[in-house]
């Protein structure tokens, strides 16, 4: 083990933390009510965050998909995309039990191992699709990026000025242009 890996134990209650941590940028009630709903506190959520973030820059530590096995144990899900060599597996979480912790990978076949091309929370198969038909539908944490570039097309999607974040520019179907912020994939606000 190296020192940047976490001696106490890492698991899917910590990695739910380290979640929630950039989303209490946007979203600072919510978080508090997650956090309480986790048994948890603002200093362990920091800590969980902390933590994560040595162990995805240790300079010889596990890498992003051995990191996300090991604290959240084998996929409840997977299945191959074979016109994009790559592979998508899905976690369930207790605090969104109608979402889904998705980790797409590849390239698959190859000698190298397969690289994370992207993570995020998605909607859990059995789960309805919110209604998303205007902008009083978007509410924070009701919808997932994808829900919404679909209610809304055409979409454009767009850095949203940090690693887990996106924006998504979308007209609402008065004609009215929008554009959201998504952090791990999940709505947080509309600018």
């Amino acid at each position: 083990m190296t020192s940047a890996e976490p001696s106490a134990p890492f698991g899917p209650r910590e990695f739910q933390l380290v979640l929630l941590r950039r989303m209490a940028d946007h979203q600072p009630g919510l978080v508090e009510d997650a956090v309480r709903e986790l048994g948890a506190t603002r200093t362990e959520m920091r800590e969980a965050n902390r933590r994560w973030q040595a162990w995805a820059h240790a300079r010889r530590g596990a890498g992003e998909l051995r990191r996300y096995r090991s604290v959240l144990g084998e996929p409840v899900a997977r299945r191959t995309v074979a016109e994009f060599a790559s592979e998508i597996l899905q976690w369930e979480l207790p605090l969104w039990p109608e979402l889904r912790w998705e980790v797409m990978i590849g390239p698959l076949g190859r000698r190298t191992p397969p690289q994370v091309w992207g993570r995020g929370l998605v909607r859990a198969p059995g789960h309805p699709v919110p209604e998303l038909r205007t902008e009083a539908d978007l509410r924070p944490w009701r919808c997932t990026l994808a829900e919404v570039g679909n209610a809304f097309p055409p979409a454009q999607v767009r850095d949203g000025g940090a690693p887990t974040r996106l924006r998504l520019d979308f007209t609402l179907p008065d004609g009215t242009p929008r554009a959201a912020e998504f952090t791990w994939g999940l709505l947080q606000r509309l600018l």
